[in-house]
């Protein structure tokens, strides 16, 4: 009798210290845009902010040579790099944050939705993210532009030029979905090659943050940082992340983790990426400091 109440007694005072509230440490990386790369001051600054901010540690991850293979490696490709990469960082292997900018979110959702035992993912944060793809491009009148606007569905561009596996033209769908390599994979566009463990992955996050810029005059149209698009086969009109097909018939799982309320459909003012530092602490921040948890979660069953 008095040793069952003394193992009682024990199993009371172990569970009440093991579910006691601690903080974990989470990492977080960061994908830089196109055209940049992690030793550019800019997005060292702004990885070194986040961590400061958020008391987490973090560090930007660079695929290739950077600034470089951002324009010429296809998106592919560099999600295989970026998931092998996570893989062999120790620190990430009991769950990371992410914190991509512009076309780093494609590279970032490649990571989540085609890695292959990897550690999971916790919270997204998505900076300006072309997600549902451009309609065109801004400002652009170099050879390799040119290529983009005449021959973005050809082998040769899709192989070589990143950005085309993101441009998405609303009138041209049939060859969209028929040459474009990288986003309607990514999307599960494709009727009859929808992954449904591309999906699993998707909706296992903890919380999505799809921020979008009012003033963005690169990502065409803005709405695509939160899902909207056009219609397929006509360039009007917008349609909201909630009136496409992707979110009506969950594709990816965006419905499903909006239903969750997982999806924070945020709008900052500013220029494509040209967040304010308030900004950045009320909806960045929060996704990114050390999560509370008790210590039960992360042990096994204990046997007395």
């Amino acid at each position: 009798m008095e040793k069952s109440f003394q193992k009682s007694a024990l199993l009371v005072t172990l569970t009440l210290f093991f579910c006691i509230p601690v903080s974990i440490s989470v990492p977080f990386i960061l994908f830089h845009g196109i055209r940049d790369q992690c030793s550019n001051g800019g997005v060292s600054s702004f990885v070194q902010l986040l961590s400061n901010l958020s008391s987490s540690h973090g560090s930007c991850l660079e695929i290739g040579d950077g600034e470089q293979d951002s324009v010429t490696m296809p998106l592919t490709q560099q999600a295989s790099v970026a998931c092998e990469k996570v893989k062999q960082l120790k620190d990430l292997s009991q769950g990371y944050n992410i914190v991509a900018q512009s076309q780093g979110n494609l590279v970032a959702r490649g990571l989540i939705e085609f890695c292959d035992n990897a550690p999971p993912v916790f919270n997204y944060i998505s900076l300006g993210g072309p997600h549902a793809g451009i309609s065109d491009i801004p400002k652009c009148n170099s050879t390799l532009c040119e290529l983009l606007k005449t021959a973005v569905y050809t082998d040769f561009v899709q192989d070589h030029i990143a950005p085309s596996g993101y441009i998405k033209i609303p009138t041209d769908i049939k060859d969209y979905l028929e040459h474009s390599k990288y986003l309607p994979k990514i999307n599960n566009e494709r009727p009859n090659e929808r992954n449904t463990t591309f999906k699993d992955r998707f909706t296992s996050l903890h919380n999505l943050v799809l921020v979008m810029f009012e003033g963005d005059a690169v990502v065409i149209p803005k709405e695509s940082s939160w899902f909207g698009y056009y219609p397929d086969g006509a360039s009007s009109p917008l349609l909201s992340p909630q009136q496409t097909k992707l979110y009506t018939e969950d594709w990816i799982g965006l419905k499903t983790l909006d239903a969750a309320r997982k999806v924070k459909f945020v709008s900052v003012p500013g220029e494509h990426l040209r967040i304010a530092q308030d900004d950045v602490v009320k909806h960045v921040v929060p996704y990114l400091k050390n999560q509370p948890a008790s210590m039960s979660e992360d042990l096994e069953i204990l046997h007395l």
